[in-house]
């Protein structure tokens, strides 16, 4: 007989991509969720053949398969939170957009992962639309990067004003907020803004000093899972986005000191447990 008397985990369901690196990808995110105190459950989207320099090869999985994988997780544990990453075509993101329906799921934080940091691309042409279509409506928080909100909106964004018009239009999407990260802008500091739907919608701003480091792969998918672990704990999303982008920048500033490849090298996941 269970014991219902025992705790329970706050727990981050990933749908995303396997990165054999280690780097990004579902590893990364399952390093980020138990960092953070969380329990950590995964759905593979895809495998990646990666390392720090390159990636040489991307394999889907059946969209069934990928059903099945979301499917048996939810049937048998509570998912306080969901983040998604890199699904790569649009059969996939139809399946999770289905899912995410039909499981009533909450909390859900989509990192629309489209170019690698090698320059591989990430996402089918023809899925970006569907990803707009089909699951920014669904989702809670989406947090593109500036190269990412260049092509969702297929304009320029060259600045601070810029910026914050880029994120109150993806908000006209229909999801229920944007994290706009402006880490690919040659500032002294890193700018995020952070625009949440409402009647009036709410503009937050996120300052970090800027760290000068190679160590940068896999920041995206970090920073997603981060905020997801932390709605999963309760947190409001505007707090919620401070924690995880504190935690990231202290995982990335540790991250530097290390040397671990050819390219760009991972992040200190795990920077408050071991040195």
């Amino acid at each position: 007989m269970q014991n219902n008397s025992k705790r329970s985990y706050d727990s981050v369901l990933t749908i995303a991509t396997s990165d054999s690196g280690g780097g990004a990808g579902v590893q990364a995110d399952l390093k980020t969720i138990s960092a953070l105190g969380c329990y950590g459950m995964s759905a593979f989207a895809a495998l990646t053949a990666q390392n720090t320099q390159e990636v040489r090869a991307i394999h889907e999985v059946p969209p069934q398969f990928l059903k099945d994988q979301i499917d048996v997780v939810i049937e048998d544990f509570e998912v306080d939170a969901v983040k998604i990453g890199m699904l790569f075509t649009g059969p996939l993101m139809e399946v999770v957009a289905d899912r995410i329906k039909k499981h009533d799921l909450k909390n859900i934080v989509l990192d629309p992962v489209m170019v690698a940091q090698s320059g591989a691309q990430l996402i089918q042409d023809e899925a970006i639309e569907v990803i707009r279509e089909e699951l920014f409506p669904l989702v809670d928080l989406i947090t593109p990067n500036i190269p990412e909100a260049k092509r969702l909106l297929g304009r320029d964004i060259n600045g601070d004003e810029s910026m914050k018009q880029a994120a109150q239009n993806l908000l006209e999407t229909g999801t229920g907020g944007v994290l706009l990260k402006g880490g690919h802008f040659e500032e002294d500091e890193s700018i995020d803004y952070l625009s949440i739907a409402s009647k009036d919608p709410e503009l937050h701003q996120f300052n970090a000093k800027r760290i000068e480091t190679n160590n940068t792969h896999g920041t995206g998918c970090t920073l997603s899972s981060a905020i997801a672990a932390y709605l999963a704990k309760g947190y409001p999303m505007p707090k919620a986005v401070e924690q995880a982008k504190l935690y990231i920048t202290q995982a990335i500033s540790a991250g530097s000191q290390y040397n671990m490849g050819g390219g760009s090298g991972p992040l200190h996941h795990f920077h408050q447990f071991w040195i």
